[in-house]
């Protein structure tokens, strides 16, 4: 998979203000702690996750979807009448039907002939868009397009504190299925596409590749979903170590054919931006690869796994900070639930 006329122009990002810390959901948890003999302090141990955040209660998706969306058009000083393409990436959405990309279209005032839907792919649905907006760009079908998205986990954190309270037959073991739920943050990103004639960064979107593992699809599941959005009853159950160890497999396996793509050597990926899990899945990841950690940006510490709004907003923070330098090559990595990875590789020349 390979572009020549594609630019990632720019990556915006929108934050909850509301910041809830690991401590704070243990002490929410006491009755299960002190029923099991728990010692406080483990989920911060555990994920090396400080806090994460949470918007406003009964806060529909397309709301920060559109605030973030905006913020990239402003960002690039592009007129909206260039987005050929509109892509809804996240887990969370308004409802289950219409696409929630019809709602942020029509708010952002976009062009009536301007591609308008949902993708769903767990942690990697915004970079499915990117993909597909990148497709869509290189066949001339569109000149830009939006790859947006809004992960709200208050209900599945806060649901599954009542799960774990309520219940009085649940064992230690039980408990460590439902943890990783504990670790989802909050957050909003949208990553906007132009061809090269449109493009002020020069950013090139240089190509990539996929990989899937769908034998281990049962690892991670929500299970409770009657409707969407802001009526959302959810209940996630995770085999963490599986998981972790599996998904490694899967990132290291797409990154070797990501090399061999590409005609890189490791050397090469001078900078990288990643999926956000935890500081061991963080370590691990990068002995396995073989690369050096200090190449790589995180924000899980202060943001938790904000799924599919993870990768977009961690590059657009460390970009803010100068993680990546002009005439850098930078890899962007996703592995999430399923199987699936993904890895698209970007020459950096200047950040708006």
């Amino acid at each position: 998979m390979h572009y020549q006329n594609v630019c990632l122009e720019t990556i915006a990002y929108t934050l909850p203000e509301e910041r809830v810390t690991s401590a704070e959901l243990e002490a929410r948890l006491e009755p299960l702690y002190s029923r099991l003999n728990l010692p406080p302090g483990r989920l911060e141990l555990m994920s090396g996750i400080r806090e994460r955040r949470f918007w406003p209660r009964e806060m529909p998706p397309s709301q920060p979807s559109v605030v973030t969306a905006r913020k990239a058009l402003s960002q690039a000083g592009l007129d909206g009448r260039h987005v050929g393409a509109l892509i809804h990436g996240s887990v969370c959405r308004d409802y289950l039907e219409p696409a929630t990309a019809c709602s942020v279209h029509q708010q952002l005032g976009l062009p009536r002939a301007c591609v308008v839907y949902d993708v769903s792919n767990a942690c990697l649905g915004l970079m499915n868009g990117v993909v597909q907006i990148a497709n869509m760009i290189e066949l001339g079908q569109i000149r830009a397009g939006l790859s947006v998205g809004t992960e709200n986990s208050r209900a599945l954190v806060e649901n599954t504190i009542a799960h774990l309270n309520a219940s009085t037959t649940l064992a230690r073991h039980d408990v460590k299925s439902a943890l990783a739920s504990l670790t989802i943050g909050s957050g909003s990103a949208a990553i906007l596409l132009v061809h090269n004639d449109l493009s002020r960064t020069g950013n090139r979107l240089l190509g990539g590749v996929f990989r899937n593992n769908t034998e281990q699809c049962a690892l991670c599941h929500s299970d409770r979903s009657d409707t969407a959005g802001v009526v959302l009853d959810p209940l996630m159950w995770t085999d963490s170590e599986v998981l972790l160890n599996e998904g490694i497999a899967v990132g290291k396996e797409t990154f070797l054919q990501f090399l061999e793509e590409m005609q890189w050597r490791a050397s090469d990926v001078q900078k990288t931006f990643c999926h956000q899990v935890g500081k061991f899945q963080h370590k691990l990841l990068f002995e396995m690869l073989g690369l050096p950690r200090g190449i790589d940006y995180t924000t899980f510490e202060t943001l938790g796994n904000t799924g599919s709004a993870a990768l977009p907003i961690t590059a657009a923070i460390g970009l803010e900070q100068g993680h990546v330098q002009p005439g850098q090559q930078a890899a962007l990595m996703g592995i999430g639930s399923g199987i699936n990875a993904i890895i698209l590789g970007v020459h950096w020349k200047l950040t708006l």
